[in-house]
């Protein structure tokens, strides 16, 4: 089938993970009557020449041969031949055209020279696959007439056909979206693709959905015309859409794009693998769910969101329309839109944090599995107002699935209520106690229950005979990477009860002996939330203050602080780390020492001079903290010199100003300006939380300098 394929050196070529000269074999693997090897080869072919999207000279030699396959009516798999097709064609026009590339094995390309003309010569045989018989072959060959066809009126004209040739949903709006992209990409297509779309879109005798992708699709190829009728229009043509049925009743129900699969409508998310560690497994579902639609309108709206991007009063208004949309499925994939936006834009988001409360709906556990997930990664006083709700739903659940609902067989109806229990338990509720007392004393799914439990100190009396119980029976010699062992070391110290602290201190000598490095690490962070009330741990610590390993030096260190607050004993260690890739840590410790670390200025002065911000901006909050006002001159524009210059120390730099107190006066047309940002700021990793935090202490600076 696939001629002269042993005729290309592939030994020669670069490729991601494996070997190039595999890839011949996996071409032919494609055409095999056996499904699983079919499935087998395009794994692997993804992994070795299009690992995460990466073109490589192999992924550009195998170009003719999956052309190949494609033409052969033969080949049982040709959609997915031109779904891999795509993929190096989109991968490669995202390149830079004079960019060169290299594989993780350190061979070089140039994927746009080398990949998008071999694209562009077969652009007669995309438009001939845009016409196949088979359905699949056509929707998955669509998309190649926006991106590889050089004539625009041919191209439009094709399109235009297909949306009059196609009766499927997915079809139609593939065509439109197809169009808008040939718009955008060739100039001479603009006005006649908008013309087109602005008549689809105004059309009533076209079905809603379409006339929605016409008006999005107008607005992403114009979005300087965008007009305040675009929202009002598109919420219109939302509400007109037919919805699902919805399945009463049945917790394994799930939303479906196609609407009518009975075998998707009831698709019971599968049981972990009992060898897989649970929390892994968790992740791994997780990453399956990621990106899942279950409308046909889902990526349309998702591009809407796009192109209206900082106009959050419209966006808003959108959201609602999705989140109260008596389709089921538009429902549900709003909520990570709803996220999305929360976790983005700053303003008063209350009336979205309730209309994802109302998603929280006993007979329907996929969609509440979902929004109570989403409600408990919002920071405390933003989910606040769906503490009844989450609370109702959990007792509705108790009421009608019994006691044990924690641990249902129904996997749907279990993600729901445990996504439920955890969210409340982030609220600090007690009525979250019951079913986290459930996981820990069975069993099931009692890691999820520990992370929550650090939640809840005032139920420590419950919880603390239970998780200490669970450390000792924890195996402390293997890697904690996936380990309960580590969740509940965090627990025990954010329940911040010292009678823990004998079980944490064992802990500790136990990962010590079988030098468990981070066990260890994580008993001392631990231990150090207890200060002075975890002083009998001191002897275990201090010998771990003269490791050679500097994370270990570091974290004893630091405990060593916490728990006897000896400067004598502390201040010199911490200098020695100064010496090290610790010396931000080092100098952050320093600085909560404060006065009595004073025989360090000169060091952390010099680190005032460092290439990195964030190791100029330790040392600067070290010496401030260390010598008071008097360094405010020196201080002061290291600061701010660093905020101008990296977004990430923002937070970082606020709580500094706040500690300086009416020093900082000077900053605050800075931190006026950060307030009115309408975009979130974040730390190193972004999100909410930190946002939120720094919005506060925002605040609470231009209080205390009015």
């Amino acid at each position: 089938m696939i001629n002269n394929v042993e005729d290309v050196d592939w030994s020669s070529m670069g490729h991601a993970y494996g070997s190039a000269e595999e890839v011949p074999l996996l071409l032919e693997r494609m055409a095999c009557p056996d499904s699983e090897v079919r499935e087998e080869a395009f794994r692997r072919f993804y992994s070795a020449a299009h690992h995460q999207g990466g073109v490589y000279r192999c992924t550009t030699a195998s170009i003719p041969f999956l052309f190949a396959l494609a033409d052969d009516d033969r080949t049982p798999d040709r959609a997915a031949v031109l779904g891999l097709l795509l993929s190096i064609g989109r991968a490669a026009l995202d390149c830079d055209p004079e960019g060169i590339y290299c594989s993780p094995a350190g061979d070089m390309s140039t994927p746009y020279a080398e990949t998008v003309p071999r694209m562009r010569e077969r652009a007669a045989d995309f438009a001939r696959y845009a016409a196949d018989p088979d359905p699949r072959v056509r929707q998955a060959a669509v998309p190649a007439l926006g991106l590889f066809l050089d004539d625009a009126g041919r191209a439009f004209a094709l399109l235009r056909e297909r949306l009059d040739a196609e009766s499927g949903t997915a079809e139609r709006l593939l065509a439109v979206e197809t169009a808008a992209v040939l718009a955008r990409r060739l100039p001479t297509a603009l006005g006649p693709v908008t013309t087109w779309l602005t008549t689809l879109a105004t059309d009533p005798a076209l079905d809603a959905d379409i006339r929605l992708a016409a008006l999005v699709h107008r607005a992403a190829c114009t979005p300087r015309t965008i007009g305040t009728d675009l929202v009002p229009t598109a919420t219109h043509l939302l509400q007109q859409l037919t919805p699902e049925p919805e399945h009463q009743d049945e917790p394994d129900a799930v939303p479906t794009a196609c609407g009518q699969c009975a075998t998707c409508t009831r698709a019971n998310e599968p049981a972990p693998d009992p060898g897989v560690p649970p929390q892994l497994a968790a992740v791994f579902a997780d990453l399956d769910r990621h990106g899942r639609t279950h409308a046909p309108t889902t990526e349309l709206l998702t591009t809407l969101h796009q192109v209206l991007d900082d106009r959050i009063a419209e966006r808003t208004a959108l959201l609602t329309a999705q989140l109260t949309s008596p389709d089921r499925a538009t429902r549900h994939d709003a909520i990570p839109m709803t996220k999305t936006l929360i976790r983005s834009w700053r303003g008063n988001h209350t009336h979205l944090v309730q209309l994802l409360a109302d998603q929280l709906r006993p007979h329907d556990p996929y969609t509440t599995a979902e929004a109570a997930e989403t409600l408990g990664q919002l920071p405390p006083t933003l989910a606040e107002p769906t503490r009844q709700a989450l609370a109702t739903l959990v007792e509705a659940h108790h009421s009608a699935h019994g006691p044990t609902v924690w641990a249902s067989p129904h996997q749907l109806l279990r993600r729901a209520h445990q996504n439920a229990v955890t969210a409340l338990a982030h609220l600090g509720d007690e009525r979250a106690l019951p079913d986290l007392l459930t996981a820990l004393d069975t069993g099931v799914d009692a890691w999820r229950a520990t992370a929550a439990a650090g939640n809840l100190p005032r139920a420590a009396d419950e919880l603390l005979p239970r998780l200490t119980r669970r450390l000792a029976d924890a195996d402390l010699s293997q890697d904690w990477s996936w380990s309960e062992a580590s969740v509940l070391v965090a627990a025990l110290g954010r329940l911040g009860e010292p009678t823990a602290v004998p079980a944490l201190t064992t802990a500790l000598a136990t990962c010590i002996r079988h030098e468990n490095r981070p066990g260890t690490i994580a008993a001392l962070h631990a231990l150090t939330r207890f200060g002075t009330d975890a002083a009998r741990a001191l002897d275990s610590i201090r010998p771990l203050a003269d490791a050679e390993d500097p994370d270990l030096r570091l974290a004893a260190t630091q405990a060593l602080w916490a728990l006897a607050h000896d400067p004598a004993d502390t201040v010199p260690r911490l200098t020695t780390l100064l010496d090290t890739h610790h010396r931000r840590d080092a100098a952050e410790a320093l600085g909560r020492i404060g006065p009595p670390a004073a025989a360090t200025l000169p060091t952390l002065r010099q680190m005032l001079h460092a290439d990195y911000d964030w190791t100029r901006l330790q040392a600067a909050a070290a010496i401030h903290a260390i010598a008071g006002p008097a360094e405010t001159e020196a201080v002061l524009p290291v600061l701010l010199e660093a905020w101008d210059k990296n977004e990430a120390t923002t937070g970082f730099v606020l709580e500094c100003l706040q500690r300086m107190g009416p020093a900082a006066a000077p900053a605050l047309p800075r931190i006026r300006a950060e307030l009115a940002r309408p975009r979130r700021t974040g730390g190193f990793f972004g999100g909410i939380d930190e946002d939120e935090a720094l919005q506060h202490t925002a605040r609470a600076v231009v209080d205390q300098l009015a």
